[in-house]
């Protein structure tokens, strides 16, 4: 029987919130290692407690929050945890990752995870203290913006150093796109907010003084004395302690990937007004980290003057500044601090906002919508209080915002008129912040993703950069599912990735962490095999929740629309060889290469026996 000597503290924390009961189990150490830790548990214990047919707003949908084995031990960024449930947008499979110090908090708190099932039938949250857990009233929180709550909490609890994840009015009132803050760091994608909102819970506050294990310490230190100082070192993370990851919108601007109006345009004419260079001279006030990361990618910002003065925010990040900022046209990056705060208050993730918010613009533009349907308000790309108000219409339901807070898809379906067509969305969840026409691993990536159009599970545009903007090869889709693999095998060991994506930090590197910490060798290759165990698993719970080959496309606007600037100008995809492209991933991932769907055979070399049993017919041999 395989032993851990450390990585995790042993311990899963199930919460009743139908009955108020709180029970605590011990890890079954063969599980742990099939599943490494953060979203693979998360996968794993959704698709062992959630049927198919639930509703994701009920009380049957399970929350799994779960750091990784690495969260909160001597390595660069270890600071991340995964919220994992069936998502309210989309209907799949979703999951979510926040940095910061939650994740480490509720390690030293003494729990691998929390899993919260059920229904409270009064606001609440939990109070979690090294070993122990407390579901108590939240009455008094309940209608507070998620920062707000957060300070509450504090005050109430007598002590400004713990941490607390929290959902704001959006989450409350079950908008889909709702997030789960977590001390200015957000689990932002997939509604993760609104599973909190629909379980009555408000927040999860933690305080944790308990030791993490740790089975080799001295090899951990050696191994992270050597990791930091690369990262510290490296002239790219140099770049990354200035700019923030800001710097991408000059990236994203000069090849021609930047979201303007919508996903219409790559180029933005105010776009100086917004990036990095803009931060620094005009909101950035400090630097900030997550726990144990030498990169301090993170900016704080606050607004010194004008009508948004005092709005603080850690951040805006790249894909903040290009959704709601570029894609929306916004005119100075005050404005997009401001749209950032009361985002995170509200409790909505930014991606999805700034994406509906775009698109809504455009169904006005095109008289798809009119003031009889927004009471009044006209949109215009470049209103920053026309951004503002479709944010708080959105996240109390109001009017029109209750159309759009139900997400890109839904609203595309309820106002038609052909607005299908540029409902920029894949499987339900707004696309992130690159265009794709001329990118095909990255639409690839998008279209594929298992939680939907997110760049997290594969961030594939710089491949198509380094080989060809305008090639289909078959190494692109071996390249999006070796991405696939990697870049979610770190929302599983619970640390950023960016470590690894920006300065090269080898894997070979997080294996020997992972030995150190826990006293069990896992090669590089075998920690792979486990992501792919995982990505299996969530595709199969999203076949089984009726997902077919079809949603992994793309909307009319990246094959019919070409780029009309910047220098790809002209490009769009072609939608055979797109078709062919994705034929091949297919087969390159021993999916069946007609539905889409792992086969039989594919799922128990994987050790996924009782998943193929699941599927049955529907996987082939």
């Amino acid at each position: 029987m395989v032993e851990l000597g450390g990585g995790y503290v042993g311990r899963i924390a199930w919460v009743d919130l139908s009955k108020g009961e709180v029970k605590v189990k011990d890890i079954e150490p063969s599980w742990a290692l099939k599943y490494v830790g953060g979203r693979g548990w998360g996968a794993r214990i959704v698709w062992e407690n959630v049927p198919p047919d639930v509703d994701p707003l009920s009380p049957a949908n399970v929350l799994v929050v779960a750091p990784g084995p690495l969260t909160g031990l001597l390595v660069p960024g270890a600071g991340k945890v995964s919220f994992s449930a069936i998502s309210p947008e989309t209907g799949y499979y979703g999951d979510s990752n926040a940095g910061g110090f939650f994740g480490p908090e509720l390690k030293h708190a003494g729990f691998d995870a929390l899993v919260i099932t059920g229904a409270s039938d009064r606001p609440v949250y939990l109070w979690v203290e090294d070993g122990g857990i407390e579901i108590r009233d939240a009455e008094p929180y309940w209608g507070k913006g998620s920062l707000d709550a957060q300070e509450m909490i504090r005050q109430d609890l007598g002590d400004s150093s713990i941490k607390v994840a929290s959902i704001g009015p959006a989450g409350e009132n079950l908008v889909p796109i709702a997030c789960v803050n977590c001390d200015w760091r957000n689990a932002g994608r997939t509604g993760m907010g609104a599973v909190m909102g629909s379980k009555r819970l408000k927040a999860i506050a933690v305080r944790g003084s308990l030791d993490i294990p740790v089975a080799d310490p001295e090899a951990l230190y050696e191994e992270a004395r050597a990791a930091f100082e690369h990262v510290r070192d490296h002239e790219f993370a140099r770049v990354l302690r200035k700019y923030g990851l800001a710097w991408y919108i000059d990236w994203s601007h000069d090849h021609a990937c930047l979201p303007v109006m919508n996903f219409r345009r790559t180029t933005y004419e105010q776009k100086d007004a917004l990036n990095a260079e803009a931060m620094l001279a005009r909101v950035v006030t400090a630097l900030t980290a997550c726990p144990m990361c030498p990169m301090c990618c993170g900016k704080f910002s606050y607004v010194r003057s004008g009508p948004y003065a005092g709005a603080a925010v850690d951040g805006p990040e790249y894909e903040t500044i290009a959704m709601i900022g570029t894609n929306c046209c916004l005119p100075s990056i005050e404005d997009v601090v401001y749209a950032n705060w009361l985002c995170d208050n509200l409790g909505m993730d930014t991606i999805s906002a700034g994406n509906i918010i775009a698109f809504a613009i455009e169904c006005y533009e095109k008289g798809i919508i009119g003031p009889e349907d927004t009471g009044g308000l006209e949109l215009r790309y470049g209103d920053p209080g026309c951004v503002f108000k479709l944010m708080e219409m959105m996240a109390k339901r109001e009017g029109i915002g209750d159309v759009l807070a139900r997400g890109v898809r839904f609203a595309a379906k309820k106002l038609g008129k052909g607005s299908e067509k540029f409902a920029i969305q894949v499987k339900g969840l707004e696309q992130s912040a690159y265009d794709v026409r001329a990118a095909p691993a990255m639409a690839l990536a998008y279209a594929t993703a298992d939680i939907g159009a997110h760049h997290n599970r594969a961030w594939a545009i710089t491949y198509d950069i380094e080989v060809g903007r305008d090639k289909y090869t078959r190494e692109k889709a071996e390249r999006v599912i070796y991405l696939q693999h990697v870049r979610p095998l770190f929302d599983m060991l619970g640390c950023c990735r960016l470590q690894w994506v920006e300065t090269g930090l080898s894997l070979d590197y997080y294996a020997r962490a992972f030995k150190a910490a826990t006293g069990v060798e896992l090669s590089v290759e075998e920690l792979l095999r486990a992501s792919e165990r995982v990505y299996n698993l969530t595709r199969a719970i999203n076949v089984l929740r009726g997902l077919t080959a079809q949603e992994d496309w793309l909307p009319d606007r990246a094959f019919d629309e070409p780029v009309p600037d910047g220098v790809v100008k002209g490009a769009r995809l072609d939608r055979e060889r797109f078709r062919e492209l994705l034929r091949a991933y297919y087969e390159l991932r021993g999916w069946d290469p007609e539905t889409g769907i792992p086969t039989e055979a594919k799922l128990k070399e994987l050790g996924l026996e009782d998943v193929a049993s699941a599927l049955g017919g529907l996987a082939k041999q």
